[in-house]
């Protein structure tokens, strides 16, 4: 009997597999509220990433002993899926360089990834990115860190499919309240919420041009925060839209209970993470290559697209086909 092949190894021909992240990246910035973070982590299982904030968690004066403290708290047994990281300072600010100094040497090798802030052009991502590589080679981290890059000003948004194709990074957030900030007036207040978010031509611009210069260099595309912080109906209704309509695979929280409405709202369809799992175990038995399935043909571009869909499935704790869990996770 010949041994069954893993969808990795089979459908994507030594390329890199587009990464698969929970839907959901909580932002917590004082060492109280990481703690409740990491606290509801470990309540609710691996299904949201925690972003450490050095950038607006630290008040002035104070940067170094907050860095200290958030790679303290990284460290720690708390973080128990190792499912957490930390935005730094931005390429303006005089400590960003000291942020990773103080990280990546103590925290290096748990670190899930960096945030970088407020970039204005793909050169200063691409200094930041070798000063981490740096700094992280010479605390022997063999690991690449990931980086996420924040595309919320104008030059940002104008190099935004460089920033894509620069090597560590995985994650593109859209900063929405600076990029309408920055545009001077231009857009009302009323358009960081909804349904203006979506729907201004400047906006509605920017998030697809961000998530097809994502999607077009295998990073994935992270939506803005929902402002009204108790209203959960609205959380659910912007991440859908996000999702569904503009193509965004990830969205921020910073409220806890925006968390599950997040997950719940872009976490794959039930009936088509079962179609998935019966289509890549029938595709897997027949060595990968066409089957039918319900009357339809299968193959390997059917297949990747399933494969990446039961895996976000599986990051957001769907409950799959306990045969294909068996297989493929």
């Amino acid at each position: 009997m010949s041994t069954l092949v893993h969808p990795n190894k089979a459908l994507f021909d030594g390329e890199a597999p587009f990464p698969v992240l929970p839907s959901c990246e909580h932002f917590a910035g004082s060492e109280k509220l990481i703690s409740k973070a990491m606290q509801l982590q470990q309540e609710l299982g691996p299904v949201f990433d925690i972003t450490c904030d050095c950038e607006d968690g630290a008040a002035a004066g104070s940067e170094e002993e907050h860095a200290n403290m958030v790679a303290q708290m990284i460290g720690s047994d708390a973080n128990a899926f190792n499912m957490v990281g930390v935005r730094i300072h931005d390429h303006s600010h005089p400590h960003w360089q000291r942020d990773i100094d103080i990280i990546v040497p103590q925290v290096g090798d748990k670190l899930a990834y960096i945030t970088l802030p407020k970039c204005t052009n793909a050169s200063q991502i691409e200094e930041m990115v070798m000063y981490i590589k740096r700094i992280a080679h010479q605390s022997n981290i063999e690991r690449d860190i990931p980086v996420h890059v924040l595309i919320e000003t104008h030059g940002a948004l104008r190099d935004v499919w460089q920033i894509a194709a620069i090597e560590s990074v995985q994650v593109l957030d859209f900063g929405m309240m600076d990029f309408v900030s920055g545009h001077n007036g231009a857009i009302p207040a009323s358009c960081m919420r909804s349904p203006g978010q979506f729907e201004h031509a400047l906006l509605a611009r920017a998030k697809t041009e961000m998530v097809a210069a994502c999607l077009a260099h295998g990073v994935i595309p992270s939506h803005n925060v929902t402002l009204d912080l108790k209203n959960v109906q609205q959380t659910i209704d912007d991440a859908s839209r996000a999702r569904l309509e503009f193509g965004f695979l990830r969205m921020w929280s910073i409220y806890p209970t925006q968390i599950n409405a997040i997950v719940d709202a872009m976490k794959p369809d039930y009936q088509e993470v079962e179609d998935a799992a019966a289509i890549l175990l029938a595709a897997q038995q027949n060595n990968w290559g066409p089957i039918q399935y319900q009357g339809e043909l299968h193959d390997r571009a059917t297949y990747r697209y399933y494969w990446q869909l039961l895996q976000r499935a599986h990051v957001s704790g769907v409950d799959i086909n306990p045969q294909a869990n068996a297989a493929f996770f």
